[in-house]
């Protein structure tokens, strides 16, 4: 198995946190932004006061253990980019903005991606390394 020395993790792999897969692949680990709004808004999606208290507790959880990596200008430059090469590649953006925004951070801070959903991220392997977990 690889060793890399730090990642970005996608919200899909935070959100499976702890994961021995994740530990054995990278030694530190950081977030983007995006991936905390997305997490931001899981307390709102729920009526069940167990889930959403769960959600929270995940939210602070991750605020407070990762490195959070802003959506920078260069990240914008990126994500201008990935856009293009997912539409090249004959699918349509609309529905990944979320995804191409975490895989411009990846790509803003040259550090490989790691995620739970690597179709996610068809398309992008010419900016980014995806590594599936």
């Amino acid at each position: 198995m690889p060793d890399y020395k730090r990642g970005l993790l996608d919200t899909s792999v935070v959100i499976d946190l702890p994961n021995p897969t994740v530990a054995a692949l990278i030694t530190e680990a950081a977030i983007s932004a995006i991936t905390l709004a997305e997490l931001a808004t899981g307390p709102h999606a729920t009526h069940d006061p167990v889930k959403r208290a769960e959600r929270q507790q995940r939210l602070q959880w991750a605020e407070n253990t990762f490195d959070v990596l802003p959506f920078s200008t260069e990240a914008a430059r990126h994500y201008g980019h990935a856009y293009a090469l997912v539409l090249a590649g004959g699918r349509k953006p609309r529905g990944r903005l979320v995804d191409l925004m975490i895989a411009a951070t990846a790509v803003a801070n040259d550090l490989p991606l790691l995620t739970r959903n690597p179709k996610d991220f068809v398309g992008l392997d010419s900016i980014v390394q995806v590594i599936p977990v």
